[in-house]
């Protein structure tokens, strides 16, 4: 991803194609290797399935030409079925105990459970939280008729149970005659300052033209605008022909089909995940989740979840325990670890030894000496005695391999599996596939999305280095999928079949737009600020009528007209003071106009504190906050136009410190 100074982000591939080159597997997606392993590849596979669709049931699944819609030719996925018999038989000698059978719900308990997930369980227990009032005052009219639909299953339910009396839809949304439809806020986009725009207006920066890779035939020559400014599912049209591809959806094998993106960067910046406290990620869940729903429902498709169930892991160790288990031990070694260490050593040794190893992640190492250093990284590693020294590239790889599918839990979580698959299966443009997977990403708990976050980036080396280790951006997809993805059960064979193609493009995609799918979109953001603006005013409201701390109001009055705090009133209007505790110049006053970056603001604090070299690296190492007012914490874009963020938060503190790594 390149970022530009028009204010434009390019995402492109690893490398280029160009005319002259053929992909590295034509026919099929076994990379090269010596002749006799691959007939014994290919032999031992046919054992392997027969084995498996015998195993399975007295129907043979039809997977020979098209297991499902959006299914491909068996024999282009055969890296993806080896992978998956090694991981039977591996796994074999570790029976999983820890899946806990999930029993069937009806539908008034899953909408139930949708409502708690996006902070609106006021809705269920008829207490007037104001949280759940300001998130409500915050949708947008696809988002709000979203609520709306799952609050109603869930009164009819309740409702033929008789369990107890619950809240008429119309006395929460405001809506005085049923044929109405709610519309809580216009149709026009969210802004990123938070105020409503009257208007769709295009965007007022201008692409600059960028070196663009020569693909091959069939993939896109221009690349496609991606915005964050405007809700997802308010901007979906789809005609005829659209709905029509969806119905015949089928997944193409080449890489170069995958668009490349123009993402705008607005005078606000950019914002990733670790950009915003953990408090107003929580909110970002929130509304990730109602925007999600809102946004299949748009491209009518019924957005389909697993319960929420808790899966038993091991206490201790390193392999079969929960994530949030392995960072409370490792953050006790070492404080803000955010992916577990035992992940982080298996990422460096592949990243020092492997990158250019030929079927790297692909062609697995000796099972005995796979399970010999997997004891001994689990007696070892926690007293730091473990030499890393002895493993090879691709034991490292089977280990890494292992560590993700026998978390207790899948690293995408179980709940929204099925949605994943659906995002690939029901939609066909790859910009869609793209906006539901942004959506699913943020609703990731953070441990899960850190590691994530990790393993992508070493899958994109991995990609890089093509040329030498032979594996494709789909060869790498193809591997991962079933470690990924793993479904667990009874009718494991026949779902693994169904969403073989499937899982392994969204992989593809995942690694191919992971710089993308880290940056929170802007309405988001927006819809944040005015949650929190919402529920400040709520406060204030209460406080007011509460006569028990009136008196405690009158002393912070007084208290605010004291002399030390009239200095922060005095500010004249434009002008900010930034605070930088750790420099020997603590504090600035600074004077904003309409071309003050947030990088020209760390500039001028390095140009006044420049006295020595470990004083410069200090200076260098920060960022600018955003602290108060209408968002929590805020780590800003060095590209963020300050006085529109000043505009959108008057009432914010301005700090320079170190940004969490």
């Amino acid at each position: 991803m390149e970022i530009k100074d028009s204010g434009s982000v390019v995402l492109t591939g690893y490398h280029s194609y160009t005319p002259s080159r053929s992909p590295i597997v034509e026919h099929s997606f076994v990379p090269e290797m010596p002749s006799t392993q691959c007939s014994l590849i290919r032999k031992s596979h046919s054992r392997r399935m027969n084995r498996m669709l015998s195993s399975e049931s007295p129907r043979t699944p039809s997977f020979n030409r098209s297991i499902s819609e959006t299914s491909m030719d068996n024999s282009s996925m055969e890296d993806f079925w080896c992978e998956l018999q090694h991981i039977k038989e591996t796994s074999e000698d570790n029976p999983d105990d820890s899946l806990v059978e999930m029993k069937p719900v009806d539908e008034g308990e899953m909408e139930a459970e949708w409502l708690q997930e996006v902070g609106l369980s006021t809705l269920i227990s008829g207490t007037q939280e104001h949280d759940g009032q300001a998130l409500l005052s915050t949708l947008t009219r696809t988002q709000a008729a979203a609520v709306q639909k799952r609050y109603n299953t869930y009164t009819q339910t309740m409702r033929k149970k008789n369990k107890h009396s619950v809240r008429d839809v119309r006395e929460i949304f405001g809506i005085n005659d049923s044929s109405q439809q709610f519309e809580p806020l216009p149709i026009s986009p969210l802004a990123t300052n938070g105020v409503q725009l009257p208007i769709i207006k295009k965007p007022i920066w201008k692409p600059v033209s960028s070196n663009s890779c020569v693909l091959e035939k069939s993939s896109p020559s221009i690349a496609e605008e991606l915005s964050f400014e405007a809700s997802f599912s308010e901007t979906i049209v789809l005609d005829d022909k659209e709905k029509e591809m969806q119905k015949n959806q089928r997944i193409k094998k080449e890489d170069c089909i995958l668009p490349k993106f123009i993402v705008w960067k607005s005078r606000f910046g950019l914002t990733e995940v670790g950009d915003l406290s953990l408090e107003d990620m929580k909110k970002i869940r929130y509304l990730s989740l109602i925007e999600l729903t809102a946004f299949y429902d748009a491209l009518g498709i019924e957005l389909k979840r697993n319960r929420t169930v808790r899966f038993k892991g091991k206490e201790n160790g390193l392999f079969g325990v929960p994530l949030t288990t392995l960072l409370e031990n490792d953050q006790k070694k070492v404080p803000g670890t955010k992916v577990p260490l035992v992940f982080q050593k298996l990422l460096q040794r592949l990243e020092e030894t492997g990158l250019e190893v030929e079927g790297i992640l692909r062609v697995p190492g000796s099972a005995s000496r796979v399970k010999s250093l997997r004891e001994e990284l689990e007696a070892k590693l926690p007293d730091n005695t473990f030499d890393w020294n002895k493993v090879r590239s691709n034991d490292a790889a089977c280990l890494l391999k292992m560590f993700i599918r026998e978390l207790p839990a899948p690293l995408f979580t179980m709940e929204y599996l099925p949605a994943f698959i659906t995002l690939v299966e029901k939609i066909s443009k790859i910009k869609l596939q793209l906006q539901a997977l942004h959506l699913l990403i943020m609703l990731l708990p953070d441990a899960n999305r850190d590691i994530a976050k990790a393993l992508l980036n070493f899958l994109k080396k991995v990609v890089s280095n093509e040329e030498k280790n032979k594996m494709s951006l789909w060869n790498v997809s193809m591997i991962l999928a079933p470690n990924l993805f793993v479904f667990k059960g009874k009718s494991a064979n026949k779902e693994e079949m169904k969403a073989a193609a499937s899982t392994a493009h969204i992989v593809r995609l995942l690694i191919r737009y992971q710089d993308i799918l880290w940056t929170v979109p802007s309405f988001l953001i927006s819809q944040v600020r005015k949650m929190n603006e919402a529920a400040s005013s709520n406060n204030k409201k209460q406080l007011i009528f509460d006569k028990s701390v009136r008196k405690l109001l009158r002393r912070k009055t007084m208290e605010r007209e004291r002399p030390e705090r009239r200095e922060h009133c005095d500010v004249p209007e434009g002008v900010i003071r930034v605070y930088a505790p750790l420099h020997s110049k603590v504090s600035m006053a600074i004077q904003l106009n309409s071309r003050t970056k947030a990088k020209d603001i760390l500039a001028r604090f390095q140009c006044e504190n420049s006295h020595g070299t470990s004083e410069n690296a200090k200076i260098h190492n920060q960022s600018l906050y955003e602290i108060g007012g209408n968002i929590g914490e805020h780590c800003l874009d060095p590209d963020t136009y300050m006085l529109d963020v000043y505009h959108v938060n008057p009432q914010a503190e301005w700090i320079l410190k170190p940004k969490a790594s």
